[in-house]
């Protein structure tokens, strides 16, 4: 888009913040010229696994990845099924047919657009083998009651934490709530890494020992193959790179946090439904997504303005093409298929400047008066 004023998103200005660290990183990898794996990957798991409060952290190729080893992990197979949400990136779902299982969908709650726990009950039938709540957005799902009927189900909790990397439920790290937890370093998450990159974390030892074989061909030695794996093995330059990047992301935290109040304060008369945190959450604001009735026209005149927005998500997995054969027809989520015409994202990043954000609300407050 010519005459951007303000980008969605500026990873440039990110890494000359911290070039001089993120450089020695990546000489450190070329010196040692331990590309696939090894130490810094090693010292990033201990690492990001005290950051999530877990005793284990696994690191792999994507946050995919994670999803589909994490359930493998759990023991989800043919036949079984897997309760999740519509609402969310189509990797949620797609990893539970990865293993053969059948993607069980839920609606959310509209105040968080995370799984609403008082769906899972009518969902549950003697094939549910685990649930799989997605931190949407970088805000955490109400989890103690999706663990409670878990618990008394005997189902596995799989964290979706892919946007959700220091997000907080009732002052527990999200990562540490479920049996196992997953995240994506997509580049641009709030813990990005400079190519694909995710993990697993858990505090179960069996887990941890069984996706750390599964992610390196089945492997618990060289060339000695107990399973059958893959090849999902996080690169060295990611690790050394993520090492940087975990160091400043409490600080990047609190500036999204920071923009998003400023947000809040800005449009609260500005004739749209602003990003909710909920009293037991801390919002890490992967994304700040309002909502308004006439969204693609709200988003198109922002554009001309010189404002880049994004909308995350406009179709929910129920109604995408590809996934048609889950057997959902429309109106079977009337809060994700709601959700899905009416959300829009806002420029948001931790070097976002004031004057950045008063532009947007400014040019919001007024378009949003003229619909």
């Amino acid at each position: 888009m010519a005459n951007v004023k303000v980008p969605f998103l500026d990873l440039k200005a990110q890494y000359q913040t911290i070039k001089p660290e993120i450089d020695a990183a990546i000489s450190r990898v070329l010196e040692s010229s331990q590309f696939i794996l090894g130490s810094e990957v090693a010292e990033f798991e201990k690492e990001f696994a005290v950051y999530c409060g877990a005793t284990e952290c696994i690191a792999l190729n994507s946050g995919t990845s994670a999803l589909h080893l994490a359930l493998l992990a759990a023991g989800v197979g043919p036949s079984d099924e897997v309760i999740t949400v519509p609402f969310t990136f189509v990797a949620s779902v797609a990893a539970i047919l990865y293993v053969g299982a059948r993607a069980v969908l839920v609606d959310i709650d509209p105040d968080t657009f995370t799984l609403n726990p008082a769906a899972i009950e009518a969902a549950i039938t003697p094939r549910t083998k685990a649930i799989l709540p997605v931190h949407l957005y970088g805000h955490p799902a109400d989890m103690d009651p999706i663990l409670e009927v878990a618990r008394r189900h005997g189902l596995a909790v799989i964290e979706d934490a892919a946007q959700a990397h220091g997000a907080k439920y009732k002052e527990r790290p999200v990562g540490s709530l479920g049996d196992i937890a997953c995240f994506s370093f997509y580049p641009t998450k709030n813990l990005g890494a400079y190519g694909e990159g995710g993990a697993v974390t858990t505090s179960n030892a069996e887990y941890a020992r069984t996706i750390r074989m599964l992610r390196d061909w089945g492997q618990d030695r060289k060339y000695h193959h107990l399973l059958r794996g893959f090849n999902y093995r996080l690169e060295g330059l990611q690790g050394a790179i993520l090492r940087v990047k975990l160091r400043h992301l409490d600080q990047w935290t609190e500036l999204r946090r920071a923009a998003a109040s400023k947000y809040n304060r800005l449009l609260a008369d500005g004739g749209v439904e602003l990003s909710r945190e909920m009293s037991w959450a801390r919002h890490v604001y992967h994304v700040y997504t309002l909502r308004t009735k006439d969204r693609d026209a709200l988003q198109a005149a922002l554009h001309t303005e010189g404002i880049q927005t994004a909308v995350h998500y406009a179709l929910p997995v129920h109604l995408q093409p590809a996934y048609a054969d889950l057997g959902y027809s429309r109106g079977a989520f009337p809060q994700s298929e709601k959700a899905a015409v009416e959300v829009l994202s806002l420029p948001l990043y931790p070097e976002i400047t004031d004057t950045q954000i008063q532009n947007v609300a400014q040019a919001l407050t007024s378009l949003a008066a003229a619909q």
